[in-house]
């Protein structure tokens, strides 16, 4: 019996900063988001507004094995403010890339449960969000990391399909506006690797590249995160090479068994890591849950 519990944490460097150093060690998270062991907050994404950081989140809770998105505000000296449920619906989500385009904030969560990939503009922010009717992609995208890059938005995610396709495959999307059209890639998968194919963070442009985070699956679900660089891309080609890995650091402690997300949020980095638990307390709500689903339906 094995439960994966994340912690999210905000460290006080650039992401540029860290994929110079090829490491995390002597990098001290403040962590902020594990709650006790039925509850975590992964998936970070962040933006800042007027002086304060807004840090988005999934918020997972294994009693209703459903993720909602929280958001964490904090001060321009990362002090907390508040906490808030920002995006609830009837299934899953998780990974809510969130960024500013056009004078409006944007977020893209992981919704293939759903059957679709949908994008949210916050009419209130950081509050209030609403679909955006005019989006349309053509696949149910799982952890989808959007970039405008040389003249056109580019869309990197994993297919819905088998465990082990959601975890290794990396597919590209491109369009001339955020709303599309998208037009799938000729070359997907365009990478397909257990140990750097699904997407795990924030992709930032490397001169006449981009280097995509993505998660090292080979030994557990997030168990570290491969940065992929995107060479020569194009509507007709790619190539993908890995420049190296990162993992959760012994300093990390506890939270030394996976590390899956890194994303880009101006002057800090937002980061998650996760502890295995042996504990039965999650399979005993497992238990439950079945046994009243199977009474509810004689």
């Amino acid at each position: 019996m094995r439960t994966d519990q994340w912690q999210t944490g905000i460290i006080r460097a650039p992401m540029a900063t860290i994929l110079r150093a090829e490491t995390l060690e002597g990098f001290t998270p403040q962590w902020i988001g594990n709650d006790h062991g039925m509850r975590f907050l992964a998936d970070p994404f962040g933006v800042w507004h007027e002086h304060n950081l807004y840090i988005f989140a999934e918020a997972y809770d294994y009693r209703t094995k459903c993720g909602k998105i929280d958001m964490l505000q904090y001060d321009s000296s990362l002090q907390f403010v508040r906490r808030a449920r920002v995006l609830s619906e009837p299934w899953h989500l998780s990974y809510p890339v969130v960024f500013h385009h056009e004078g409006s904030f944007w977020m893209l969560p992981e919704a293939h449960r759903s059957g679709h990939l949908t994008l949210y503009r916050a009419s209130t922010f950081p509050d209030v969000w609403e679909k955006n009717n005019q989006f349309t992609f053509p696949v149910a995208a799982i952890d989808a990391s959007p970039i405008f890059f040389k003249g056109l938005w580019w869309m990197f995610f994993s297919p819905p399909g088998t465990g082990r396709e959601k975890k290794s495959m990396l597919c590209a999307a491109f369009a001339d506006r955020l709303t599309g059209p998208w037009h799938l890639h000729p070359a997907n998968p365009i990478r397909e690797n257990l140990s750097s194919g699904r997407p795990g963070g924030t992709p930032i442009v490397d001169g006449n590249d981009l280097i995509l985070p993505t998660q090292d699956c080979t030994q557990t679900y997030g168990g570290g995160i491969s940065l992929v660089r995107l060479s020569g891309l194009s509507p007709t080609h790619c190539t993908t090479s890995v420049i190296h890995t990162l993992a959760a650091p012994k300093a990390f402690q506890p939270w030394t068994d996976g590390l899956h997300t890194l994303s880009a949020a101006g002057n800090v980095t937002l980061i998650d890591a996760k502890r295995i638990s042996h504990s039965p307390a999650r399979h005993a709500y497992d238990v439950k849950r079945w046994l009243q689903k199977t009474f509810v339906s004689r």
